[in-house]
């Protein structure tokens, strides 16, 4: 037999595949025939007991804590991360109005917080009316204080709806502020298009300068038919809107007049001046409506939209960037208010792909059910959550289990092949997984190996399901006489603790036995077969 390196799967001198000629027949097939992987996820319950919560977000760099707005009690509420506990006095508590529409309804952390301690509140103040305050934390890290430092924006507001609300630092350090269009029916002041109005805008505002805090950079400085404050237009109301933390894209979750509800983006290399279309537009449709010529150049289209057919109102989400789900690095998500619809997708550059519907997967186990989603949040490690109305916060996690993919081919002892399961937890903390091999050949050598591919590519009297660099489990194994055999893994050693084969909270590997065959080579076969392949997603 061949030495066993400690990492690497190497074959015994009678398996006649060296690991050079196995790793490039899987390498080969996985490019030709390799089947994707699908993503499943579910949702675990971080904390309860909200009063409308409506924003959830953190200081830079501070991984042990979120931060709830609660809409209509102005308070900001803080949970502890990972337990959920949520501290028992709120971080600050201010006066709002409490419209429907109205309220607390967000807030954003200085990108120096950590050493100037200055935050920020959106609201609609007592009358009716958006106000973009600034604050500071004060000695306690856990208080801070409702005394205004400096009011950033203050803009009135014509009706009680539509006024967007979400502020946020984008990753030019600019605070960026959506607000609605005024509110009714069909932009009766037509204010979207109005650049003389903030309504119905994107501001970008540098908070570090003096007022009116206006970047030289925006788009329409020295413009006097739009004002400085301007970075987009034609927006109806952008409740939720986010940054991608790893490329700066812009994703704006415009909410509809009646019939369509879309998703506008903007690349982070856009220098501004958008026009996302409304009034004239809604989503890629126009509404008959004067403001602007629909269809036409200058405006943007959206890059994702849905209809009023069982739906009525976008909730803008966020880009996962967490470390939790390496496979989710890039998805977008967001929501419809009424049908509790979850959407999934990605940018490519030109548009939106992969999109996905999610909302059954994300249902939690049990009876309990996601319904009326306000917003979705992010910590500052970039995992997702998402909030209902209700006051409940779920964080979007990885639904570890097992599920048995390729296929195991007939042997000499058993024609419907050699099955390989699982038992035990999927928790690597627990370190209690454990491989079972049944309908192999009884009483023959065999070894267990793990990849992070999946392939199906003939091999011996059967095929090899695991691509992508092949890491064995030590040491051999025997079956028995009923041609089974049992493995734990154990996630404290070597491969499996370190290096390149480590499992990690969100990996997914992909694990299958080798063993012998003598009695088929004598038939005229190879000498060695394969078990069906089993797929393994583990949590922390």
């Amino acid at each position: 037999m061949d030495p066993l390196s400690p990492n690497r799967l190497l074959n015994p001198r009678d398996m006649q595949y060296t690991i050079t000629r196995l790793a490039s027949a899987v390498a080969i097939s996985a490019i030709l025939a390799s089947p994707s992987q699908a993503q499943t996820l579910t949702t675990t319950l971080l904390a309860q007991g909200f009063s409308r919560p409506v924003h959830l977000t953190a200081p830079p760099g501070d991984t042990t804590r979120v931060f709830v707005c609660e809409q209509h009690t102005g308070r900001v509420e803080i949970v502890e991360l990972p337990s959920g506990t949520i501290i028992g006095t709120p971080f600050v508590d201010i006066s709002v109005s409490t419209g429907n529409e109205q309220g607390l309804l967000s807030m954003a952390f200085h990108p120096d917080y950590a050493s100037n301690g200055l935050f920020y509140l959106s609201r609609t103040a007592t009358g009716g009316n958006t106000r973009v305050t600034e604050h500071q934390v004060t000695g306690n890290p856990n208080v801070g204080s409702a005394t205004v430092l400096r009011q950033i924006v203050a803009w009135n507001q014509p009706f009680s709806n539509h006024n967007g609300g979400q502020i946020a630092f984008g990753p030019d350090g600019y605070l960026y502020v959506g607000l609605g269009d005024g509110g009714s029916g069909n932009d009766p002041g037509n204010r979207a298009q109005n650049g003389t109005d903030l309504l119905g805008k994107m501001l970008r505002l540098d908070v570090n300068a003096a007022a009116p805090y206006i970047p030289p950079s925006n788009p329409f400085v020295g413009n006097g038919a739009v004002r400085d404050e301007i970075w987009a237009l034609g927006l109806r109301n952008p409740w939720r809107f986010s940054f991608d933390r790893a490329t700066g894209d812009l994703w704006i979750g415009d909410v509809g007049q009646n019939a369509w509800e879309e998703i506008d983006f903007q690349p982070g290399s856009s220098t501004g001046g958008e026009n996302y279309g409304w009034r004239c537009m809604e989503g890629d449709h126009c509404t008959g409506l004067s403001g602007c010529t629909c269809n036409s150049s200058a405006l943007t289209d959206p890059v994702f939209e849905f209809n009023h057919s069982g739906n009525c109102s976008v909730t803008g989400g966020v880009v996962y960037r967490g470390s939790a789900i390496p496979a989710l690095q890039g998805t977008y998500f967001c929501a419809d208010y009424c049908s509790n619809r979850i959407w999934s997708m990605e940018h490519n550059g030109t548009g939106v792909t992969n999109v996905v519907q999610r909302q059954a997967e994300l249902n939690p186990p049990g009876s309990a059910t996601i319904s009326q989603i306000t917003s979705f949040g992010e910590d500052a490690a970039g995992e997702v959550y998402i909030l209902e109305q209700s006051g409940q916060i779920w964080r979007i996690t990885q639904d570890c289990g097992t599920s048995t993919y390729c296929v195991g081919a007939g042997n000499s002892s058993n024609p419907t092949g050699c099955t390989l399961t699982s038992s035990g937890s999927n928790n690597i903390s627990d370190n209690s997984f454990n491989l079972i091999v049944s309908g192999s050949v009884p009483n023959q050598f065999g070894i267990f190996f793990y990849g992070p591919g999946q392939a199906q590519v003939v091999g011996g009297n059967g095929f090899i399901c695991v691509s992508g660099g092949l890491f064995r489990i030590t040491p051999p194994s025997f079956t028995d006489v009923f041609g089974s055999t049992f493995r734990t893994m154990d996630f404290t050693s070597p491969p499996m603790s370190v290096g390149l084969g480590a499992v990690v909270p969100g990996s997914t590997y992909n694990f299958q036995f080798w063993y012998r065959d003598p009695a088929a080579g004598s038939a005229g076969g190879a000498t060695y077969n394969f078990s069906a392949g089993l797929s393994a997603v583990f949590c922390p």
